[in-house]
């Protein structure tokens, strides 16, 4: 299968242009809109429902069940985070319907992995996740229990859009936002089959996936 790291390694990593270059994927025009997000839209979408979550939670239990609650939830989010990135994103398909699946769903970002446009998800992928958590949820935990633990999952899902987006356009200062970028491109520009955990790197080192190249 083609993946980003395939195609013109030496031009990729040489061009600016072609790192942030932003390619159409749908003839459709408005599919193709809706696959470009600026990043700050998932904050809009997504911070009304935690606030309203936290409200419900704290009306039935205290504050400290609601927020041991939600880092179970934020727990659970960086293990769909890592399995997501390694067993989805970079699932070798087959046949020329899987490479164009792939393609649309991670390989993109690995050929063009600074297109500011493509560095969170669109609420056209990330709302089904967000339903079937929502789901999930509600027949193991039941509600109002669900509601502090789906805060949680929600916090951890923009957490991961945030530091994702940050470690590809910003220049961290921090010694934890270095680490964080550094893990991120030695996944895009090292190997691709590494640092699957982005804003969850602890889970590379749990099963072993972690970078082990040349520093």
């Amino acid at each position: 299968m083609t993946s980003g790291t395939d195609q013109s390694p030496a031009k990729s990593v040489n061009d600016p242009a072609f790192l942030c270059a932003s390619p159409r994927l749908f003839e459709n025009p408005l599919l193709d809109k809706l696959s470009r997000v600026h990043w700050s839209i998932p904050l809009f979408v997504y911070v009304p429902f935690v606030i309203l979550l936290a409200v419900l939670s704290l009306r039935t239990y205290s504050v400290a069940m609601v927020v041991a609650a939600a880092l179970v939830g934020y727990f659970v989010w960086t293990l769909i985070e890592y399995f997501g990135h390694r067993y989805l994103f970079h699932a070798a398909l087959p046949g020329a319907w899987g490479e164009r699946l792939h393609f649309l769903i991670h390989g993109v970002h690995h050929v063009h992995p600074s297109d500011p446009l493509r560095l969170v998800m669109p609420p056209l992928l990330s709302a089904p996740i967000m339903l079937i958590a929502l789901l999930v949820t509600r027949v193991v935990f039941g509600l109002p229990l669900g509601y502090p633990f789906l805060m949680g999952f929600i916090i951890g899902y923009l957490g991961y859009d945030m530091v994702h987006y940050y470690v590809h356009h910003a220049e961290p200062k921090t010694r934890l936002g270095v680490t964080l970028r550094r893990l991120h491109m030695l996944h895009h520009f090292r190997d691709p089959e590494t640092a699957y955990g982005v804003s969850a790197p602890w889970w590379d080192y749990v099963f072993k996936t972690q970078y082990a190249g040349p520093r």
